[in-house]
């Protein structure tokens, strides 16, 4: 049996819980939500990176979707834009019942998989989306959302983002609170995004395991977007798993300053740097005709996980795919469809089947269930906070 053949058997049995999709933003900045204008159910590789026959093909049994909305949105406008990303997610969930199943516990994940049904999550991509509201943290999970990233590309008035400039230091005393109040929720606390003082900070103040829903090694891939090697060490005690990311320019060194170079080009181009529609992605492949960008592959992704191992430990480590919410991806990996090639990678490494299992299915469920305790336990002893941002950080 070849690695590749390998790969495919594995999965069928531990199947890829993937930490972070962006598909919900795509079919909004694509066509506004008209599920009909782009049919998951069919092939949808011209415009996409993920649809059900490559969700498949991929192996990929669970997902966490993006309820991801931009960071320069704020107050009112994030939340109900978030709202409407969680209402995405339940329209394809109410279009596709035979392959997507709500999940709301890591026993609903286990529930999916014994089905044959990709176990459909969500995460919330930044604090912005709770308006400094604990009430409002409450309602989105109450909704179905079952992380938040701290923050996202830019800081918030609690946490400091990886790629901002430093203002708070880490977490201010609100947004220790709104860790708190995630844990007793049983919201599970992602540090993907954040300033490695903010996940210094979360992981001394969270009584639950942490994610890292899509970041890969500072140590490999010297980007601020990438876990330094001393948080990496904690995780065993905390429990929490890092999801390594395939976006090249957080993987490959050689990729972080062809991006720089990218993204402002686009700005220069009137785009966000974000931008996937069609008339920026022509930009972008214009922009890549006339500067050829570094090729990520799958070795590349297999060299930050053989190091994520050495320091964090196998039973911390995930995968978070980031698809849908990049322009470029490595050779080998350039959809859904691909997580095969990255395991035959690592089989071809000397990974065992218990180590693959790990990484793609059981490290994922570990770590909500874990969530899930703990907040069972927290419950008993306290009740919501109302705590406000006034109040806490003045």
């Amino acid at each position: 049996m070849s690695s590749l053949e390998a790969a495919r058997d594995l999965l069928r049995e531990f199947p890829v819980a993937d930490g972070h999709n962006d598909l919900p933003w795509a079919l909004r900045e694509q066509v506004r939500y008209d599920l009909g204008a782009r049919d998951i159910a069919a092939d949808q590789g011209a415009h996409l990176h993920t649809d059900i026959p490559r969700l498949r093909a991929g192996g990929v049994g669970a997902q966490y979707w993006s309820v991801y909305v931009r960071s320069d949105y704020a107050g009112d406008q994030a939340v109900s834009a978030t709202l409407e990303q969680i209402d995405c997610v339940r329209q394809l969930l109410d279009r596709y019942p035979a392959d997507l199943r709500a999940a709301l516990t890591a026993a609903d994940m286990e529930a999916a998989r014994a089905e044959g049904r990709i176990a459909s999550l969500m995460g919330a991509e930044g604090g912005h989306s709770i308006a400094d509201s604990l009430a409002t943290l409450r309602a989105l999970y109450a909704l179905g959302v079952r992380y938040m990233t701290l923050t996202h590309n830019d800081n918030i008035a609690w946490a400091d983002s990886a790629t901002d400039e430093p203002r708070v230091g880490g977490l201010s005393a609100f947004g220790r609170a709104v860790v708190r109040e995630m844990n007793r929720e049983g919201m599970l606390v992602d540090l993907s995004h954040v300033a490695a003082t903010t996940m210094r900070d979360a992981l001394d103040t969270t009584a639950a395991p942490v994610i890292f829903s899509h970041s890969s090694s500072r140590a490999v891939c010297d980007h601020p977007r990438n876990i330094p090697d001393d948080v990496l060490e904690r995780l065993p005690a905390n429990g929490g798993v890092a999801m390594v990311t395939f976006v090249p320019k957080f993987v490959l060194q050689a990729a972080v300053d062809w991006t720089a170079a990218a993204d402002e080009n686009m700005r220069a181009r009137g785009f966000h740097h974000l931008d996937t529609t069609a008339e920026a992605m022509k930009a972008h492949r214009a922009f890549e005709e006339s500067t050829p960008r570094p090729v990520a592959t799958p070795a590349t992704v297999a060299d930050h996980l053989d190091h994520m191992r050495e320091v964090a430990g196998i039973d911390h480590l995930g995968i978070g795919g980031d698809y849908d919410g990049t322009a470029f991806t490595p050779d080998g990996l350039s959809d859904v469809s691909a997580y095969p090639n990255l395991l035959a990678e690592l089989l071809d490494r000397g990974w065992s089947r218990p180590d693959l299992a790990k990484l793609t299915w059981q490290n994922a469920v570990r770590v909500l269930g874990a969530a899930e305790d703990v907040a069972r336990g927290l419950r008993t002893t306290r009740g919501p906070s109302n705590a406000t941002i006034g109040e806490l950080d003045g």
